[in-house]
């Protein structure tokens, strides 16, 4: 993975640059402000831009704006101090697919990294793909299914937690529900308990990961409901909420983490994790795809 980073301050630039070393990440050009990023982010083209929010002449919502404008089509990671709801809004509509929050935090970062590389080659994937059935121009092709992983790793991505540790569990579970071709979901006990055993977990230790199987997967539920309920707090048009939050969630409790993101509420009741409603709607959703 290739990065540009752009920041006017010199100590966030660096810390990046060291963090983006450990993950193996190639910084290939640096700016302390957009008007002189653009041009070098238009040669260079690199992977991923991570750009500050707020800059003196040229802002990072404006600078990614200029970008697009005249054709770069990589991804952009937003760092910003600031916490507003409006300027959330207004980086997710001109592209921005993560955010990374000052003061830098390492963990944050690296986990941010890791996802962003894993959507662009998602990204690559699927564009190779339309570009090998291009070729045969106008002749009808065979509709080729999709895997069962491929169609779960998209929602999981959409709802924000493509890269979360329970990812395989999930994709696990789905694909055991397929091989049974299964009418109704099983009781989550067993359902897990089978996942394990397609993951190759030995027997002796199932009863124990069965139990770290259904906490990793409340946890990644838990992502989800307050990765859709942030997206609804600025804008409930957005595609990924309007879809997700009423189909795969209690709606009431993403409404009530909502309120509570808009009012920047301190008193904060636990959201209601429903596990079992959660892997239904995916596995209904499977279905439905792989017809």
């Amino acid at each position: 993975m290739r990065y540009f980073i752009v920041d006017d301050d010199k100590a966030s630039r660096v810390m990046l640059k060291n963090i983006l070393a450990e993950q193996e990440g190639i910084v290939i050009g640096e700016a302390d402000s957009g008007v002189k990023a653009i041009p070098q982010i238009l040669s260079l083209a690199p992977d991923v831009v991570l750009i500050d929010l707020l800059m003196p002449e040229l802002d990072g919502i404006e600078t990614i704006q200029q970008l697009k404008s005249q054709g770069y089509c990589g991804q952009f990671i937003m760092l910003s101090q600031v916490v507003n709801k409006e300027m959330v809004g207004e980086a997710y509509q001109v592209g921005v697919e993560f955010f990374i929050h000052k003061p830098i935090n390492q963990i944050e970062v690296q986990s941010i990294v890791r996802r962003t590389a894993e959507q662009l080659r998602l990204k690559n994937s699927l564009l190779t793909i339309r570009e090998s059935l291009a070729q045969f121009g106008s002749v009808e092709q065979p509709k080729v299914q999709q895997s069962v992983k491929d169609i779960v790793l998209k929602k999981l991505h959409d709802m924000g937690i493509f890269s979360d540790s329970a990812s395989r569990d999930i994709v696990a579970i789905m694909e055991v529900l397929n091989e049974q071709r299964a009418v109704q979901l099983p009781p989550l006990k067993g359902l897990y308990e089978s996942a394990l055993t397609k993951l190759g977990v030995p027997d002796g230790d199932i009863s124990k990961e069965s139990k770290a199987m259904e906490q990793r997967i409340r946890r990644s539920i838990l992502t989800a409901m307050e990765h859709l309920a942030s997206l609804g707090a600025v804008d409930y048009t957005i595609d990924e909420f309007e879809y997700y939050a009423p189909r795969f969630f209690d709606f009431q409790e993403i409404s009530m983490r909502m309120k509570q993101i808009q009012e920047e509420s301190f008193d904060i009741r636990p959201v209601k994790v429903n596990s079992k409603k959660f892997l239904h709607v995916l596995y209904m959703e499977l279905i439905e795809e792989r017809k």
